[in-house]
């Protein structure tokens, strides 16, 4: 009965989640306005050679988020552990990105790289822990992004300002990255000499005595993750600058990259499929702040969600075709 129950409950709360979700597309559709033949024609018209650069721009997301995996994995992992290759570690990280479709893309994520390291072992340890050791950073370049852009609204700022600062912000997170790592190996060290606890108190202390001994207290693996954390952002940027141009829409880029760390702040405690509804509200609403008719914003943001996840499935589609030829290539020889 206990099984039964749980999982009633967890297919009434998928239901919840997905009712939640096309309850705020219709209230974006409502208040934006948004004229449905007009998004489609759009969409069937939309610029090919746009489509295209956002293809081989989710290209490049996708490795640099395999590079920042495959970073900290070699940190984390044991000498006689074996290493996924180039090629693995980007089909695991595109099957994530296509999870995030439908899951959390933080959750979709980690689960993909958990499964993903079943066969290299220390799954938990490599795959989850790894993961989200790994996307602390985005959220750390996100957070700073989101007060610069918190600052460019609160002085009536554009994009010179935005610019200025958030170039200023992330060479201080840079520089701040070796006395963070110094801070956190102290804090490490007081672990090791208190008297364990019980309870959350002594879960902190074994986890901090477990970094103490660990490759991933390291400052040059800190400034590696937060440079490809920033280059993410970049590319997540003009991805959605390809979008806008494949439709048609001017949108300023600055507006753009000023809204996206609300988005991905507001996803972080989404419950929706793949923060579907809240990404796009969140989206219409801060580009409407940066001086975007909330109309046109909508708009961009429900092409955003079609256009962007058409180059995920195709990216993730080619990505496991091309390991499981590897594989068949190699069974064959």
């Amino acid at each position: 009965m206990n099984g039964l129950s749980i999982s009633l409950r967890r297919a009434l709360l998928g239901l919840g989640s997905i009712a939640l979700a096309a309850l705020l597309i219709l209230l974006l559709i409502h208040f934006g306005r948004i004229n449905w033949r007009l998004t489609l024609y759009q969409l069937q018209h939309a610029s090919r050679g746009a489509f295209v650069k956002l293809l081989l721009l989710n290209c490049v997301l996708v490795y640099l988020s395999s590079e920042k995996w495959r970073s900290v994995d070699a940190a984390l992992r044991r000498v006689s552990d074996p290493i996924p290759s180039r090629t693995a570690s980007f089909a695991i990280t595109s099957a994530g990105m296509a999870l995030g479709l439908l899951l959390p893309v933080q959750l979709g994520m980690t689960a993909a790289r958990t499964l993903g390291t079943l066969v290299y072992g220390s799954v938990l340890k490599r795959g989850t822990a790894g993961t989200l050791f790994e996307q602390s950073f985005d959220l750390l370049v996100v957070t700073i992004l989101a007060f610069t852009s918190g600052l460019t609204w609160f002085f009536k700022g554009a994009g010179l300002t935005w610019t200025i600062t958030a170039v200023a912000m992330t060479v201080l997170a840079l520089l701040a990255a070796e006395p963070s790592i110094e801070h956190l190996r102290r804090l490490a060290t007081l672990a090791a000499h208190a008297p364990m606890r019980q309870g959350r108190i002594g879960k902190i202390q074994q986890t901090l005595l477990n970094l103490r001994h660990s490759e991933v207290l390291n400052a040059s693996l800190a400034r590696r993750l937060v440079m490809l954390s920033i280059a993410r952002f970049a590319v997540i940027v003009l991805m959605a600058g390809q979008v806008a141009e494949a439709i048609g829409v001017p949108i300023p880029l600055w507006s753009i990259a000023a809204a996206i760390p609300f988005v991905v702040i507001a996803c972080l405690i989404a419950i929706t499929p793949g923060g579907l509804g809240v990404n796009e509200l969140t989206f219409a609403t801060a580009l409407s702040i940066f001086g975007t008719p909330f109309s046109l914003g909508a708009q961009w943001a429900l092409a955003n969600r079609v256009l962007s996840a058409a180059s995920c499935i195709l990216i993730g589609a080619f990505a496991a075709c091309t390991v499981g030829l590897k594989r068949l290539r190699s069974i064959h020889e």
